[in-house]
């Protein structure tokens, strides 16, 4: 009887259970925490507390094509007029070029000449889009952002289809989210030339009036007609 009681096998001590000491909970509640905070950290000073752009300044190379450009399209680049007084000259359209084209460069060096401007708006030039970043201070006394620098970015869809100009709005967002298209007048992605050009107004003279538009990566280019 007792040969049989020893012989019988010592039963296994029961398997250690598994689960997070109490070091690893405080280590990822501690990591829960310090990601939080940096990711609101990150949302509060790219969108609610941005800081202002820094403007673009053109070499004089790219200025010098800049003027250019302007003058071709009658706008004086002179400051303080000494390029010396108007001189008399008759009007011709002969020689003249109809196409205006325009880097993103240079485009955010004309904000340059606004220091305020500068700093609170960018353009952004892709395949058939323009895009927008806008930074809107609002007044001490507006509710909830009063006294606060919101971000706003804006996507407009720029092309040329069927021998007229295409015009989409894509979207603004506040903050990084999105508005809803219902607050923007169901306008998203809507073709606003051939929504509103059939009636007399802006978009119609607008279409009109262009002969070819192409917006490329950092690259605006707009053709009139005659």
């Amino acid at each position: 009887m007792n040969e049989t009681t020893d012989d019988k096998p010592t039963s296994a001590p029961p398997p250690a259970k598994k689960g997070f000491s109490g070091l690893h909970v405080f280590g990822i509640v501690l990591l829960t925490i310090v990601v939080t905070v940096g990711i609101g950290y990150w949302w509060l000073s790219h969108y609610v507390f941005p800081d202002n752009f820094e403007p673009v300044t053109l070499n004089a190379s790219e200025q010098d094509s800049l003027n250019s450009k302007l003058n071709t399209l009658g706008i004086d680049t002179q400051s303080g007029g000494s390029a010396g007084p108007l001189k008399p000259e008759p009007y011709s359209e002969e020689g003249a070029s109809r196409e205006v084209h325009f880097s993103e460069r240079e485009l955010n060096g004309m904000l340059a000449n606004n220091t305020d401007l500068a700093q609170r708006l960018a353009v952004d030039l892709s395949d058939d889009l323009l895009s927008a970043v806008l930074l809107v201070p609002f007044e001490e006394g507006f509710p909830v952002l009063g006294g606060r620098t919101v971000r706003v970015n804006a996507g407009v869809e720029l092309s040329f289809a069927n021998g007229r100009p295409l015009v989409k709005l894509k979207g603004v967002s506040l903050m990084g989210v999105p508005i809803p298209n219902a607050w923007l007048g169901n306008l998203k992605n809507v073709d606003l030339v051939n929504e509103f050009g059939a009636n007399p107004g802006f978009w119609q003279s607008f279409a009109a009036g262009v002969d070819y538009i192409q917006v490329q990566d950092g690259r605006l280019l707009v053709r009139l007609k005659e």
